[in-house]
């Protein structure tokens, strides 16, 4: 015979075991609708996250290098003494979905990340295949969207949110939203006619370059739109080819040299000596360590790179010490103490 008394205590014992098992399942499933407008269900705790592109992983090492479950690309020898040795240490898994080095799926798997941070420059961000490839994965993944610099402080606006760091991203949002703006109001008050032009040369012969279009050349867009090689860019990666007699009949009045065996012999070297920039003297050196600060690949530091360019070109409109602006920088951004001459080093490398 049942006991009715038992009943009577059992019935509320389980309801409140089933109410405790919703609830522990209410607080790990967050739905956060991401940059691409996806509703995405979100483990209520974050602690490992992987972005398998450049872009997407040097933003989450200034927001969090703690949360980096593994590397995009390894890291330069000379500029390990710039990173924790936890993450020096981190296991370099690689790119998904076409995003440069292909992605080692196992290392990927066995680091256990919380989160995939899938990065797009263009809308519509989602693209049918690179769903289905993320799907077998079984991890969850937003996406970041940024079609332009100027799309960076939201971007960490919303990646604060998402991972619970509001109070950090806030601070590089606000960096990033006042340098854009600062350098806008600058620029608009200097005609076009008075900007100079610049040739951006890439490669060890500094015969490589860019379209002015392209997302390589973008802090040249946002400082002036001087970028003597106009033409629509053919693919992303870049790279166009370019012959020194067109060089020379652009007559640039400033050089930016990616690399450093171009930058040091370009001044000597008499078939260079034609070209306006080099005959004034007007060839600057593009600072990296440990991001670079332009360009390949695109990241966080254009926002200091921005101000080093706009003190290149406008020295006399646009004075800042660089040398404070950029320890501040590091400080902010990448979390280290450097000193002057440590700043110099990789200003003038």
């Amino acid at each position: 015979m049942i006991d009715q008394k038992k009943i009577y205590f059992l019935v509320p014992a389980a309801v409140f075991f089933l109410l405790s098992l919703y609830a522990a399942a209410v607080a790990y499933a967050v739905p956060v609708t991401d940059m691409a407008g996806r509703t995405v269900i979100l483990p209520d705790t974050i602690r490992k996250v992987y972005a398998p592109s450049p872009y997407g992983s040097y933003m989450m090492y200034s927001i969090d290098p703690s949360m980096l479950a593994g590397l995009n690309l390894p890291i330069r020898e000379e500029d390990k003494k710039y990173f924790p040795k936890e993450v020096a240490n981190l296991p370099v898994i690689g790119s998904l979905a076409g995003q440069g080095q292909a992605a080692n799926v196992e290392v990927l798997l066995k680091a256990k990340p919380d989160l995939l941070i899938m990065w797009s420059v263009s809308r519509p961000a989602i693209n049918e295949r690179t769903e289905e490839s993320l799907k077998r994965l079984k991890t969850p993944f937003i996406y970041a969207v940024a079609e332009s610099l100027s799309d960076y402080p939201d971007v960490y606006l919303f990646l604060g949110k998402v991972l619970k760091r509001e109070e950090r991203t806030k601070k590089l949002s606000a960096y990033s939203r006042k340098t854009l703006d600062d350098i806008k109001n600058v620029v608009n008050r200097i005609p076009p006619q008075k900007r100079p032009s610049v040739y951006y040369a890439e490669g060890e012969d500094g015969l490589s370059t860019e379209c002015n279009d392209s997302i390589h050349v973008e802090l040249l867009q946002l400082a002036g739109d001087k970028c003597v090689h106009r033409c629509h860019t053919s693919n992303h990666k870049g790279f166009e080819k370019i012959s020194l007699e067109q060089v020379i009949l652009y007559k640039p009045d400033v050089i930016l040299a990616q690399e450093k065996s171009f930058f040091d012999r370009v001044l000597k070297d008499p078939a260079w000596q034609n070209v306006k920039a080099v005959k004034e003297g007007r060839v600057y050196l593009i600072p990296r360590a440990p991001f670079n600060w332009f360009d390949r690949p695109p990241s966080f530091m254009r926002i200091l790179g921005l101000k080093w360019l706009t003190s290149v070109l406008y020295p006399k409109e646009y004075r800042i010490d660089i040398i404070k602006e950029a320890k501040d920088f590091y400080r902010l951004f990448l979390g280290i103490e450097l000193s002057n001459d440590e700043i110099r080093r990789v200003i003038f490398r």
